[in-house]
Protein backbone atom coordinates (compact mmCIF):
# COMPACT_ATOMS: atom_id res chain seq x y z
CA UNK A 1 0.00 0.00 0.00
CA UNK A 2 2.47 3.23 -1.71
CA UNK A 3 1.84 6.74 -0.62
CA UNK A 4 1.80 8.31 -3.96
CA UNK A 5 1.38 12.32 -4.44
CA UNK A 6 0.16 14.04 -7.59
CA UNK A 7 0.72 17.84 -8.39
CA UNK A 8 -3.12 18.73 -9.49
CA UNK A 9 -3.80 21.68 -11.96
CA UNK A 10 -6.85 22.39 -14.45
CA UNK A 11 -7.17 22.07 -18.05
CA UNK A 12 -10.80 23.67 -18.55
CA UNK A 13 -12.88 22.09 -15.98
CA UNK A 14 -11.02 19.10 -15.54
CA UNK A 15 -8.92 18.73 -12.40
CA UNK A 16 -5.38 16.50 -13.46
CA UNK A 17 -2.69 15.27 -11.79
CA UNK A 18 0.73 14.00 -12.27
CA UNK A 19 2.91 12.35 -10.46
CA UNK A 20 5.09 14.60 -8.08
CA UNK A 21 8.44 12.81 -9.15
CA UNK A 22 8.36 13.85 -12.26
CA UNK A 23 7.87 17.33 -11.40
CA UNK A 24 11.12 19.31 -11.15
CA UNK A 25 9.32 23.08 -10.60
CA UNK A 26 6.12 25.13 -11.08
CA UNK A 27 6.63 28.32 -12.76
CA UNK A 28 4.81 31.69 -14.37
CA UNK A 29 4.62 31.52 -17.97
CA UNK A 30 7.67 33.18 -18.92
CA UNK A 31 8.28 34.36 -22.66
CA UNK A 32 8.55 32.14 -25.24
CA UNK A 33 9.95 31.72 -29.06
CA UNK A 34 7.45 30.13 -31.23
CA UNK A 35 9.05 27.20 -32.99
CA UNK A 36 8.24 26.89 -36.57
CA UNK A 37 7.48 23.98 -37.80
CA UNK A 38 6.70 22.12 -34.70
CA UNK A 39 3.91 19.95 -33.77
CA UNK A 40 0.65 21.55 -32.90
CA UNK A 41 0.91 21.04 -29.04
CA UNK A 42 4.23 22.82 -28.99
CA UNK A 43 3.62 26.41 -27.50
CA UNK A 44 7.11 27.75 -27.84
CA UNK A 45 10.34 27.64 -26.04
CA UNK A 46 11.79 28.88 -22.60
CA UNK A 47 14.78 30.26 -21.24
CA UNK A 48 14.66 28.87 -17.92
CA UNK A 49 18.00 29.94 -15.98
CA UNK A 50 20.18 29.46 -19.21
CA UNK A 51 18.48 26.11 -19.88
CA UNK A 52 16.12 25.94 -23.06
CA UNK A 53 12.83 24.17 -22.26
CA UNK A 54 10.30 22.99 -24.88
CA UNK A 55 6.57 24.33 -23.47
CA UNK A 56 3.86 21.92 -24.72
CA UNK A 57 0.33 23.27 -24.79
CA UNK A 58 -0.96 20.34 -22.25
CA UNK A 59 -4.78 21.34 -23.62
CA UNK A 60 -3.43 20.32 -27.40
CA UNK A 61 -1.78 17.63 -26.13
CA UNK A 62 -4.64 16.05 -24.67
CA UNK A 63 -7.24 16.73 -27.71
CA UNK A 64 -8.54 19.86 -26.57
CA UNK A 65 -8.41 23.45 -27.45
CA UNK A 66 -5.50 25.91 -27.22
CA UNK A 67 -4.82 27.05 -23.89
CA UNK A 68 -5.26 30.81 -23.59
CA UNK A 69 -2.48 32.28 -21.64
CA UNK A 70 -4.05 34.10 -18.33
CA UNK A 71 -2.78 35.60 -14.88
CA UNK A 72 -3.70 31.96 -13.68
CA UNK A 73 -1.85 30.45 -16.11
CA UNK A 74 1.56 28.05 -15.35
CA UNK A 75 4.45 25.81 -16.79
CA UNK A 76 4.94 22.85 -14.79
CA UNK A 77 8.37 21.89 -15.43
CA UNK A 78 9.46 17.76 -15.69
CA UNK A 79 12.66 16.19 -14.19
CA UNK A 80 13.72 14.07 -16.51
CA UNK A 81 13.10 15.61 -19.52
CA UNK A 82 13.84 19.58 -21.02
CA UNK A 83 9.53 20.02 -21.13
CA UNK A 84 7.12 22.44 -19.97
CA UNK A 85 3.36 21.54 -19.42
CA UNK A 86 1.60 24.95 -20.07
CA UNK A 87 -1.55 24.28 -17.84
CA UNK A 88 -4.67 26.71 -16.81
CA UNK A 89 -4.19 27.09 -13.41
CA UNK A 90 -2.80 24.78 -10.27
CA UNK A 91 -3.92 23.30 -7.74
CA UNK A 92 -2.63 21.21 -4.33
CA UNK A 93 -0.81 18.58 -4.03
CA UNK A 94 -2.95 15.37 -3.63
CA UNK A 95 -1.94 12.04 -1.47
CA UNK A 96 -3.69 9.13 -2.73
CA UNK A 97 -2.49 5.07 -2.03
CA UNK A 98 -1.94 3.36 -5.09
CA UNK A 99 -5.28 0.94 -4.86
CA UNK A 100 -7.11 4.36 -4.56
CA UNK A 101 -6.29 4.70 -8.34
CA UNK A 102 -8.99 3.65 -10.59
CA UNK A 103 -8.75 2.60 -14.50
CA UNK A 104 -10.59 5.33 -16.26
CA UNK A 105 -13.81 5.63 -17.63
CA UNK A 106 -14.65 4.94 -21.06
CA UNK A 107 -15.37 8.64 -21.72
CA UNK A 108 -13.24 11.23 -20.47
CA UNK A 109 -14.83 14.30 -21.94
CA UNK A 110 -12.51 14.57 -25.20
CA UNK A 111 -9.21 14.04 -23.73
CA UNK A 112 -6.61 11.54 -25.21
CA UNK A 113 -7.20 8.15 -23.11
CA UNK A 114 -3.92 7.09 -24.60
CA UNK A 115 -2.19 9.15 -21.80
CA UNK A 116 -4.02 8.30 -18.93
CA UNK A 117 -3.11 6.31 -16.24
CA UNK A 118 -5.72 6.26 -13.86
CA UNK A 119 -8.51 8.30 -11.86
CA UNK A 120 -8.65 9.28 -8.61
CA UNK A 121 -12.73 9.70 -6.82
CA UNK A 122 -12.07 12.79 -4.59
CA UNK A 123 -15.00 14.03 -2.63
CA UNK A 124 -16.68 16.18 -5.00
CA UNK A 125 -14.69 15.51 -8.00
CA UNK A 126 -12.29 12.92 -10.18
CA UNK A 127 -9.01 13.72 -10.53
CA UNK A 128 -7.51 12.46 -13.54
CA UNK A 129 -3.68 11.12 -13.29
CA UNK A 130 -1.34 11.72 -16.67
CA UNK A 131 1.22 9.66 -17.41
CA UNK A 132 4.13 11.82 -17.94
CA UNK A 133 5.90 8.96 -20.03
CA UNK A 134 3.09 8.58 -22.59
CA UNK A 135 3.16 12.60 -22.88
CA UNK A 136 6.80 12.60 -23.40
CA UNK A 137 7.21 9.06 -25.67
CA UNK A 138 4.48 10.66 -27.62
CA UNK A 139 6.68 13.50 -28.68
CA UNK A 140 9.20 11.21 -29.77
CA UNK A 141 6.77 9.34 -31.69
CA UNK A 142 4.96 12.12 -33.72
CA UNK A 143 7.10 14.86 -34.23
Amino acid sequence: MALIQFVTFRIENNLIGINILHVREINRVLDMTPVQHSPAYVRGLVNLRGQTVTVFDLGVRLNLPSREITIDSHNIILKHDTVGLLVDSIGDVVDTHDEGIEPPPANMGGIDEELIEGVVKLEDELLVILSAEKILAYKANNQ
